[in-house]
């Protein structure tokens, strides 16, 4: 693959292998750090085993396709690292440089930058062919391909999720305790449970879904980097279906990644928000994007006291002070969705609030009345969509012509939104219900972004 591909031009590579494993849920835990401009932290990805090995043969056991992707077929092969020693407490303190990304040919791993990597600190495996090539023989290890782009990923693991209590909840005692079963099919069962608990146990699913990303590692994994993917695999796993099922991924964004803004907003203080593109949020996060890959996810964002962090998400949160001058924030979604629509905005800003309840109440009472005259179509519909904890299950949503949204401004800016902005949201969120129905979603939040804004919008 071209690693000069420009993404204003050319359609972005969709390198993520979704058809042998596919990502069910994100948990993102990430510090924003605006001196050095680097959102670092940690992601654990959920999987299921992709479509591709659903289907058993004759003696009841999965099948293995013995071919990747043509996609996958075209990559460059990539220098393959060893996992580093003594990473498992990685904090925002620890400075670490990025690792090789090398094509064939080149002589010498060097970054844009012209800065080289840190390669000589890890064991390499310099040939392409112990890890890279899965053409020969036949019985290479398994390769996870993920969507990334300037990214610095640290270190990957699996997650040992049966050091969590309390499972045996959804996950008979039995099959736990029992001892002819692999360790590696047991994590991987107890994934499988948890990914495809049914909407009606959300609540509880998100609670496991937390639970299990703070589980310890129980070994690291080797990865490769390239210019759009990041490559997982497990020494002697040769199938999807035997490959971890939860992994953690220690990684750090890059000043200059594409995916994330860091600027000032019109106020003048620091802010950094996505973009939405070029290239979605490969630059944020390790990922897939193919259409297929639907997934929920939560996160928990550490930054300064002072700041405040958007995000998309179904919750309208509220920051936890964690020590003096630290604030978290934590999101979550519940409704699948792509993970180019994941989104998040930090920065100075404040809460444009509506002075005068009375007229909060007769707007509101106003938009509701003409919502009754105008939308009629939604009335008794069964959602279509897969399964998830769908909002319209309350009867009071379809009439809901304003959902409840929140207007957040640089501070130089509140009085003007307040005297205009305030009046004009919800006439637009109206005119939108009358003409396509009902907002999906459960809240909005509005952002006055920064003038450099370059994208349409933010999911």
């Amino acid at each position: 693959m071209d690693a000069q591909l420009d993404p204003m031009k050319d359609d972005l590579p969709l390198m993520a292998n979704t058809s042998y494993m596919l990502v069910k849920h994100y948990v993102l835990d990430l510090d924003v750090d605006f001196k050095s401009k680097v959102i670092e932290g940690s992601i654990v990805l959920f999987f299921e085993t992709g479509s591709r090995y659903r289907k058993t043969n004759s003696t009841g056991k999965e099948c293995c396709q013995s071919h990747f992707d043509e996609s996958y077929k075209m990559r460059a092969s990539e220098v393959c690292h060893i996992p580093m020693k003594n990473m498992s407490a990685c904090s925002p303190e620890m400075q670490y440089n990025d690792f090789a990304v090398s094509s064939k040919g080149e002589e010498d791993a060097t970054h844009e930058n012209g800065t080289h990597s840190n390669s000589e600190q890890a064991s390499e495996i310099s040939s392409s062919e112990d890890c890279c090539d899965i053409e020969n023989h036949g019985n290479k290890d398994f390769l996870l391909v993920l969507d990334c782009c300037d990214l610095s990923v640290l270190k990957v693991e699996e997650v040992d999720v049966t050091a969590v209590s309390g499972l045996e909840k959804f996950i008979g005692s039995a099959e736990l305790t029992d001892v002819s079963k692999e360790p590696e099919n047991l994590r991987n069962q107890i994934v499988h449970k948890l990914v495809t608990l049914p909407a009606s146990r959300c609540k509880e699913q998100l609670y496991y879904f937390t639970d299990c990303s703070q589980a310890p590692g129980c070994g690291e994994l080797l990865f490769t980097t390239g210019p759009w993917s990041l490559e997982i695999r497990k020494s002697g796993i040769q199938t999807p279906a035997d490959f971890p099922h939860a992994i953690r991924i220690w990684y750090k964004t890059k000043p200059d990644g594409r995916s994330v803004t860091w600027t000032t907003d019109q106020s003048g203080r620091p802010c950094v928000y996505t973009m939405g593109s070029p290239i979605n949020n490969r630059a944020l996060f390790p990922c897939q994007e193919p259409p297929i890959a639907l997934s929920t996810w939560q996160a928990s964002v550490r930054t300064a006291a002072g700041f405040v962090v958007l995000m998309s998400g179904e919750n309208s949160a509220e920051p936890v002070q964690l020590r003096e001058g630290i604030l978290s924030w934590y999101y979550h979604v519940s409704m699948p969705m792509p993970a180019s629509t994941f989104t998040i905005a930090v920065g100075c800003w404040q809460e444009v609030k509506q002075q005068s309840f009375t007229a909060a109440v007769q707007t509101n009472t106003e938009f509701s009345l003409l919502s009754s005259q105008t939308d009629f179509r939604w009335h008794g519909e069964v959602c279509g969509h897969v399964e998830y904890p769908c909002r319209f299950q309350n009867p009071a949503a379809r009439l809901q012509a304003v959902i409840p949204y929140r207007v957040f401004s640089p501070w130089c800016f509140l009085e003007r939104c307040e005297e205009c902005l305030l009046q004009l949201v919800p006439q637009c969120l109206s005119a939108a219900y009358a003409t396509l129905g009902t907002h999906p979603f459960s809240r909005l939040d509005v952002l006055i972004v920064p003038s450099n804004f370059s994208s349409l919008g933010m999911a």
